[in-house]
C-alpha cells in the first residue's frame, strides 16, 4: 500500500468521491471510527495534498452545456515560451474544461463544453483558431457518455500492496 494511506484512509476517500457532503460523524460511522480519528484523518489527508478539495457535480446537460467536444492541438512551434503562452491563454477560455498535454503528433489535448455546435465554431474560429501559437486542430465531438468519473481508483492502490482486497463499503 501507499506510504500516505492505510485501508481506513482509502475507505474514506472511497466514500467521499462518491458523496463529497457526508459529515465526519457520517463517515466515521461507516468506517468504524468515532468523529475525531476519522475527522484527524481526513485533515491529514489534506495536508499530505492527497484531497485537493471537495467540489459538487453538476450536470451539463442539465444546465444546456450538454456539446462536448475532444480537441488535439498542435502548436506551431512547441518551444517552452509558446506552450507557457498557451497554456495562460487556457485561464481566460472558459469553454476548456480540461487540458492535458500529450505525447505523439499533438501537444495538447483539450475538453471542451459549449451549449451547442454554433457555440463551438465561434470558440474554434474566435479563440483556439485565432491564436497564432496554433497551426493545427482536430476535434472529435462526443457522441454519448458511456462512462464518466471523477473518483481515481483507489482499490488499485490497496490491491497492489496488500493480499486482500480492499472490502467495499456499503452506503446506507
Amino acid at each position: 500500500m501507499s506510504d500516505l494511506i492505510d485501508e481506513l484512509d482509502a475507505r474514506i476517500l472511497d466514500l467521499i468521491q462518491a458523496d463529497a457532503s457526508l459529515s465526519v460523524a457520517d463517515l466515521a460511522e461507516r468506517v468504524g471510527l468515532s468523529p475525531s480519528p476519522c475527522w484527524r484523518r481526513i485533515k491529514r489527508l489534506e495536508d499530505l495534498g492527497v484531497i485537493t478539495k471537495r467540489v459538487t457535480v453538476l450536470d451539463a446537460e442539465k444546465l444546456g452545456l450538454g456539446f462536448e467536444v475532444y480537441v488535439s492541438v498542435k502548436l506551431s512551434l512547441p518551444s517552452r515560451a509558446n506552450l507557457e503562452a498557451f497554456e495562460g491563454r487556457l485561464e481566460h477560455w472558459p469553454e476548456v474544461v480540461s487540458c492535458q498535454t500529450v505525447t505523439g503528433h499533438e501537444d495538447y489535448m483539450l475538453r471542451v463544453m459549449t451549449r451547442d455546435m454554433h457555440a463551438y465554431d465561434d470558440f474554434l474560429r474566435d479563440k483556439l483558431l485565432a491564436s497564432d501559437l496554433v497551426s493545427g486542430v482536430e476535434s472529435r465531438i462526443i457522441m454519448r457518455s458511456v462512462r464518466q468519473t471523477t473518483a481515481v481508483p483507489i482499490s488499485l492502490v490497496v490491491e497492489n500492496h496488500t493480499t486482500t482486497p480492499l472490502p467495499k463499503v456499503v452506503g446506507k
